[in-house]
């Protein structure tokens, strides 16, 4: 529906659920019926006036679809592990390793077609270089990355931190000082990052160091690695802003 208006010329722009509900809360409008969430979706628009994100592309929404269906792949693969373990013999034993062979086949084939679609979109050719030139980052991580984040290297560090939802939120009132917190955005993407981090910081020669400083100063393994997700992301958004690979940054 998104890319349908877009493609009328309308300006589109996806916003959380949550904030829309909240706008209503704060107008005092407890109640939800269609009429209503119409009324408020308006006035939330015309306040806030959010911007404009959607662009007509066909190919990223492939892609897309591409990596939404290899995260159900593994998904199916994880289950079907799991029910392997609690039989020992028989038939379903049988049935459940030929299901698991033939799921890895198409995850393989996913792969496979997740890499011609980057291959064949010279854009995305040139970040996937730039990003997997960085120590910890895989193919999985760059292909979510150019799918599920388009506007990677266009924003400034804060925004792009707070558009995936890796950039502390302050709880402050008074004399009060709450614990930041961080929430919102986009959690495919923050899945990946999550995962990229947790591998760089046991071997980017950077974050290896940021997150055992973290970790000296008493910081919890998970904040700490949630620190590591935001900085990581940060020297991506500049790496491809400026169109530098790893090597001439930070070697």
């Amino acid at each position: 529906m998104c890319q349908l208006l877009a493609s009328v010329g309308y300006a589109v722009s996806v916003t959380n659920p949550r904030q829309v509900r909240d706008f209503a809360r704060a107008l005092g409008l407890l109640a939800k019926t269609d009429r209503i969430d119409a009324y408020v979706i308006a006035r939330f628009g015309e306040a806030v006036k959010p911007e404009s994100r959607i662009t007509i592309e066909t190919q990223r929404d492939s892609l897309s679809e591409l990596l939404v269906r290899r995260r159900q792949v593994i998904r199916m693969m994880t289950m079907e592990q799991n029910r392997l373990k609690r039989l020992k013999v028989g038939k379903m034993v049988r049935r459940i390793k030929a299901h698991m062979t033939w799921l890895r086949k198409e995850c393989k084939t996913i792969d496979e077609a997740l890499d011609e679609a980057i291959k064949t979109h010279p854009v995305w050719q040139k970040i996937s270089r730039l990003l997997q030139s960085v120590p910890g980052l895989g193919p999985v991580v760059t292909q979510t990355l150019i799918a599920g984040l388009p506007e990677l290297g266009k924003l400034s560090m804060r925004r792009i931190a707070s558009l995936v939802g890796v950039a502390p939120i302050n709880r402050d009132s008074g004399m009060m000082k709450g614990r930041r917190t961080t929430w919102g955005g986009r959690a495919d993407i923050r899945s990946v990052l999550y995962i990229a981090a947790l591998v760089a910081s046991k071997c980017n020669p950077v974050i290896r160091p940021y997150y055992q400083g973290l970790i000296a100063r008493g910081k919890l393994p998970k904040v700490a690695l949630t620190a590591c997700m935001r900085k990581l992301l940060v020297m991506l958004n500049a790496m491809v802003r400026d169109n530098q690979s790893w090597s001439n940054n930070n070697a």
